[in-house]
């Protein structure tokens, strides 16, 4: 069996082997770590795919080679055809009879992995197992539940089997392609349960001995002080740098003030170990020490530090906490994110929609029983959306740096409440190629598998242009945060019956006309003033002067 150099990210192309865990010869077991690479997303441990004995090593320690690059090559231990080891008569009574049982008659086992729901999002939490071990489910049946930054769903079973090990339990959050579960096609799940028990107890004997007590999981890391790191901290820090923390003394202030490099501002292994070498060289200190020093210093700048206010509720007062879920608290910090990153200007513009309004309501039955479709505000306003985006191409583009990333797809992206204070952002893949009616049906498609939990990772990636319809809860106008990576997003507002000023026939007359208030928030970066208030201008004239022949 090949072992590869794996993806690590989207835009990752190499790595860089930084350790060997095993040499040529030794024998591996599934899941035990073989080696250790960085690349400038992540540094992480990779595990073993398979038993077996690792005997060829392609790739040395130091050494950076592209994605999908042959690195090693494991043998199945029952296809090695050199002369079989001997063992003394104490090494014999030692092997665990249940462990030659399952190299008797191996099951077919599949690892269930945290899936990647986007293309930014690297971890996810179990939100709820819907099955036990011992259960059986059947192909496509619901196991688990997880939510992360940009959806909430429902996992379904690859393939029939019984589910015969869970490895990680509710409200734990986890990294992309973390394996959570086993499933098994062998029908005899409880003596496969026995065995497999049997096996990690062998293992942990043996880990013990080699380690002090601890939770272990995946990464190899002591549960106790991530759950600290994690509980003094916002962001996010890899199992190996909190590793890495631990072992050199770095302390949480400390580790808080590297500035990383990695994705979304990350801390990798390389960032560490490059202020490590710093602090060493005496370029930098540590927070604990040379107190006395820090003191004299900013006594001579006369620097007086204003604390942070922080508000103190009392236990029994008249105040309730209620802590945030993972998905608020994922929408938190992704608003936060495109606050920092963007630089939002917010246009506004009225349109009447007085004649889409009248003919919604004189064609809807109709329209319901001819084409299946319920006609909306939204499918109009997509509609004209879609348009001016392809009269505006640079309004669906995204920022690299200083490069401009213009997409020739429009993948609109509709916002849906979830309750009870959830928000999602799934999106309609080449919009430019529907019609009204498909339009229509695409955003009932969405809205529906929104609140049911049936998306899939992609319904909510690669967006280039969103919509946010805060207007059917009544809201007249806001100004909407825009859905990095994109450089504009559409607020729509409630439609009114308000009294408007026209000019019949040279003549101003007042008349109660249905007015929809428009608001566009964009990159003021990319999107300037000129730019935002034409492609505002686009949509409005596309509504009032809509063809309605092009529906007949």
């Amino acid at each position: 069996m090949d072992i590869i150099m794996p993806k690590m990210g989207e835009s990752v192309s190499e790595g860089t082997i930084i350790k060997w865990h095993k040499k040529v010869g030794d024998s591996v077991k599934r899941d035990e770590i073989i080696f250790e690479i960085s690349t400038d997303k992540v540094d992480t441990e990779i595990p073993s795919p398979s038993d077996g004995i690792l005997t060829e090593i392609f790739v040395q320690e130091g050494q950076t080679v592209e994605v999908g690059t042959v690195v090693a090559k494991i043998q199945s231990e029952d296809t090695i055809t050199s002369e079989p080891p001997t063992f003394t008569q104490n090494e014999i009574k030692e092997i665990p009879q249940k462990d030659l049982q399952i190299e008797e008659e191996p099951a077919n086992i599949i690892d269930i992995t945290m899936p990647k729901m986007g293309e930014s999002v690297m971890e996810g939490t179990i939100i709820k197992w819907y099955k036990k071990v011992g259960d059986f489910v059947k192909k496509d049946e619901t196991i688990f539940e997880i939510s992360t930054d940009k959806v909430d769903t429902e996992i379904p079973s690859p393939q029939d089997g019984y589910l015969v090990e869970i490895l990680v339990e509710e409200q734990k959050t986890v990294e992309v392609g973390t394996v959570l579960a086993r499933l098994s096609s062998k029908s005899d799940v409880k003596k496969l349960s026995v065995e497999t028990k049997d096996k990690d107890e062998t293992e942990k004997v043996e880990q013990d001995k080699e380690q002090p007590a601890a939770m272990h999981d995946n990464f190899n890391k002591p549960a106790e002080f991530e759950s600290e790191f994690k509980s003094k901290t916002k962001r996010f820090y890899s199992p190996l740098v909190i590793s890495i923390a631990q072992k050199e003394n770095i302390s949480m202030q400390e580790l808080e003030s590297i500035e990383g490099t990695g994705i979304e501002g990350r801390v990798s292994k390389k960032d560490v170990m490059n202020y490590l070498e710093k602090r060493k060289s005496k370029l930098i200190s540590s927070p604990q020490s040379d107190i006395k020093s820090k003191a004299t210093i900013e006594s001579k700048l006369k620097f007086v530090e204003t604390p942070k206010q922080t508000f103190q509720y009392a236990a029994g007062s008249d105040y309730q906490t209620i802590p945030m879920d993972n998905i608020r608290t994922k929408i938190m910090e992704h608003m936060v994110h495109s606050r920092d990153t963007s630089v939002h200007v917010t246009g506004m513009i009225e349109v009447d929609v007085t004649r889409i309004h009248n003919f919604i309501n004189a064609n809807k039955d109709y329209y319901l029983q001819k084409e299946n479709v319920k006609l909306t505000y939204m499918a109009f306003i997509s509609d004209a959306v879609v348009k001016a985006l392809k009269k505006y191409p640079l309004v669906n583009s995204s920022i690299d740096g200083n490069n401009i990333i213009q997409k020739r797809n429009i993948n609109l992206g509709i916002a849906v409440a979830v309750e009870p204070t959830g928000l999602i952002v799934p999106n309609i893949k080449n919009a430019e190629d529907k019609n009204l009616f498909g339009l229509a049906r695409a955003i009932q498609d969405l809205a529906n598998r929104s609140r049911n939990k049936k998306l899939t990772p992609d319904d909510i990636s690669f967006g280039t242009f969103t919509i946010t319809n805060y207007g059917v809860f009544g809201t007249v106008w806001g100004t909407p945060i825009i859905n990095q990576p994109e450089v504009a997003i559409l607020g729509v507002g409630a439609v009114r019956k308000i009294p408007v000023v026209l000019e019949i026939d040279g003549t101003d007359t007042i008349a109660v006309r249905n007015i929809m208030a428009l608001t566009l928030s964009h990159d003021h970066r990319l999107i300037d003033g000129m730019l935002g208030g034409l492609f505002l201008k686009e949509i409005k004239d596309n509504l009032e002067n809509f063809d309605f022949k092009t529906v007949q």
